[in-house]
């Protein structure tokens, strides 16, 4: 049975904020949903935190959490169109960084196509594009590495096809 870390709740949202608010925006819908959903995975980590078991790393567990909060905040959105609650203790500040307009376009192109794909392709791209191992995404989804495989060469032929179609 594998020990559970000596762990910190604010060093682990330090090193994962960036992950999760990058998540959130591609499952938000208007500018200000990111920080809501941001909002919301934060609370259930932190309401779920003294459950984690070490049984994967702390970053999967985090993954989990994340995407399993914006497919849920988003089926809710779906059936009942109603936005999330605010928690507006916890906040979020981005990084103050010069933007690349050239690097802005091609995100905005990027989102508006992953917003195309289905939950579970929308799911797998998001990890993959945080670099994130086959087996990790596994893991974090309970598909067979090769099931993830299969499907990756077919999200990033749609998602090339979509992002040439946008930019002409």
């Amino acid at each position: 049975m594998l020990q559970k870390l000596e762990i910190n709740f604010e060093q682990v949202l330090e090193e994962n904020k960036h992950k999760i608010f990058r998540i959130c925006s591609i499952y938000a819908v208007n500018p200000l949903e990111p920080q809501d959903l941001f909002q919301e995975v934060v609370f259930q980590i932190w309401k779920s935190f003294d459950g984690f078991k070490g049984q994967s790393t702390i970053n999967t567990w985090v993954y989990k959490i994340t995407i399993n909060v914006c497919l849920r905040s988003k089926m809710k959105l779906d059936k009942t169109n109603q936005k999330t609650d605010r928690f507006e203790s916890i906040h979020f500040t981005p990084v103050d960084e010069e933007i690349d307009t050239f690097e802005h376009e091609n995100f905005k192109y990027l989102k508006a196509c992953i917003s195309t794909l289905n939950e579970t392709d929308t799911s797998l791209i998001v990890l993959y594009l945080d670099d994130l191992s086959y087996k990790d995404i596994s893991s974090i989804t309970g598909l067979s590495e090769n099931h993830i495989a299969v499907k990756m060469k077919r999200i990033r032929k749609k998602l090339l096809d979509c992002i040439a179609s946008k930019m002409k």
